[in-house]
């Protein structure tokens, strides 16, 4: 059984690492595979978009740790969610939001004690909490041994496009580790795109785009992105989070 990490932990301290420990001490045989543990610190929107763009590349059945947490400790639940092929656990803070948008499925409490670790802080639910959960249902515990179903409420608020006859406008909500910035507009057949008065040309790959202009492509997280090729887009151009920009048709 597959089980993907999130989280917004970095490497530097360690924290993976006791993660990692603990799920292979519950199941030695867990495939554990790290999606990122670079999420800026706390940025639960990014955690959650993130998630979005590639949990459907993993096989059915996997379980997804999702831990960027600022509020654990506080009075938060501790969640599994089962859609119809995954697995979710982590904290009840929106990031399974944008996966959940486009699932049907159950939410659980955890609550269950015999299946998390003996209480020592309220500092690292993500090992003492949701990594011992994770690899129990690894080996085929049932949600419903775990925790008690509830009603999951939507916390995320996932920016909305403008839909005109001629364009859709939306704005730019992510920047990836090359600087290239990932907008909310989904993939589609556009014409041209035009940011800040200017026309950018929409390109198939990175490296068709004019050289050290800003470009448009359809990234991997499955929306438009704007992009300079081999250069940041981010740095070059002082982009910023909000920016709006419009795809004409």
């Amino acid at each position: 059984m597959v089980i993907a990490l999130l989280t917004d932990f970095g490497t530097k301290d360690g924290f993976v690492g006791a993660v990692k420990g603990v799920i292979l001490s519950i199941n030695p045989n867990a495939k554990i595979v790290d999606i990122t543990h670079e999420v800026s610190s706390f940025d639960i929107f990014e955690g959650a978009l993130i998630l979005k763009a590639h949990y459907s590349y993993f096989p059915k059945g996997t379980v997804f740790m999702c831990v960027v947490d600022p509020g654990v400790g506080s009075e938060r639940k501790s969640l599994i969610v089962k859609t119809k092929d995954y697995f979710f656990v982590g904290p009840d803070n929106g990031i399974f939001d944008l996966v959940l948008r486009e699932s049907e499925f159950k939410a659980y409490e955890i609550k269950n004690e015999k299946y998390t670790l003996p209480k020592k802080n309220n500092t690292f639910h993500g090992r003492d909490i949701f990594a011992p959960v994770s690899a129990y249902l690894s080996l085929g515990i049932k949600p419903e041994e775990i925790g008690e179903e509830i009603e999951y409420k939507f916390k995320l608020e996932f920016p909305e496009v403008k839909k005109d006859k001629e364009f859709i406008e939306g704005e730019i909500i992510y920047f990836d580790k090359y600087g290239n910035a990932i907008t909310n507009v989904e993939c589609s057949n556009y014409r041209y795109a035009v940011f800040r008065g200017n026309k950018l040309k929409i390109v198939s790959h990175f490296l068709e785009g004019e050289k050290g202009k800003l470009n448009s492509v359809c990234g991997s997280f499955g929306f438009m992105e704007i992009f300079v090729p081999l250069e940041s887009a981010k740095e070059k151009y002082l982009l910023r989070k909000g920016e709006k920009v419009k795809f004409y048709f």
